[in-house]
């Protein structure tokens, strides 16, 4: 069983846990966090573990930490607990999953975090994906853990992409197969032609990489295919067209007598541009 005390440590000595996926941002909830701590203190302790060199690695709270430098708070309230290293990241990932804003590269990074200190306790990957369940959600499958991990096999900028909502993860997860370079080439031509994959699309890549058929022009071919939501469509309003038609026409009489009518003015177009 785990050793704990509670004391109040100086700032100076803690230190962030290493390789911690969770990003601490000086945006809105950090200031409303900031403000509260002004207001009432460190309601909650921080929780954190000894360190050789005499420092303490912070486990859970790491925004509240950095919230203390900014408001100039010299020491806080801490439950010291001793675990080794394997130990604390999962206590990080299990204590940071519970937040209402998570973004998807945070559960990408953390759900691999605690897969591989699992791996080294010597647990399976099943226990991985039953364990590491998004407490906000119980519907977040061991199958569905592994496709947030696949998100760590992409390149940063593609990544960035997904926490801002242009790609979703589905396809996201397809694009993870991708080389670095085939990765490279899919956002140079996304950002040229302003465009993102659809689901279908991203698994036609990964189809032709694992083939060792993708390139740049193949890339470009794909990206630049019309997607169905994205063909052109003229839609009229019956009441509109009811003037030029018999009442007693039906909406596909209409549509027949229309494309007759094109047809003929297609035809008359030609004659003229022939006759010049």
């Amino acid at each position: 069983m785990n050793k704990t005390r509670a004391e109040h440590l100086p700032i100076e000595k803690l230190c962030p846990f290493e390789g911690h996926p969770f990003k601490v941002a000086d945006n809105e909830e950090m200031d409303q966090l900031v403000e509260s701590i002004m207001a009432h203190g460190v309601l909650t302790p921080l929780v954190v573990r000894p360190l050789e060199n005499g420092e303490y690695e912070v486990i859970s709270g790491h925004r509240r930490l950095h919230a203390c430098k900014r408001v100039g708070i010299e020491s806080v309230p801490a439950v010291i607990t001793e675990m080794d290293r394997d130990a604390a990241a999962i206590a990080l990932v299990d204590s940071n999953l519970h937040r209402e804003h998570i973004l998807p590269s945070e559960k990408a990074f953390a759900y691999k975090l605690k897969m591989d200190a699992l791996k080294h306790q010597g647990q399976t990957c099943g226990q991985v994906g039953h364990k590491s369940r998004d407490t906000l959600s119980d519907s977040e499958s061991g199958r569905q853990v592994q496709r947030y991990i696949r998100l760590t096999h992409l390149i940063p900028e593609i990544l960035q992409m997904v926490d801002d909502g242009k790609i979703a993860l589905t396809p996201a997860v397809e694009i993870s197969y991708l080389t670095k370079l085939e990765q490279a080439d899919l956002l140079e031509t996304m950002e040229c032609e302003d465009c993102t994959p659809s689901l279908s699309q991203a698994m036609q890549m990964k189809q032709l990489s694992q083939a060792g058929e993708l390139d740049m022009d193949t890339i470009f071919g794909i990206l630049t295919q019309l997607k169905p939501n994205q063909q052109e469509k003229i839609s009229f309003k019956v009441s509109e067209l009811r003037s030029y038609f018999p009442r007693s026409y039906t909406a596909s009489q209409m549509t027949r007598d229309i494309l007759k009518g094109l047809e003929l003015l297609r035809q008359h177009r030609e004659q003229n541009r022939d006759g010049r």
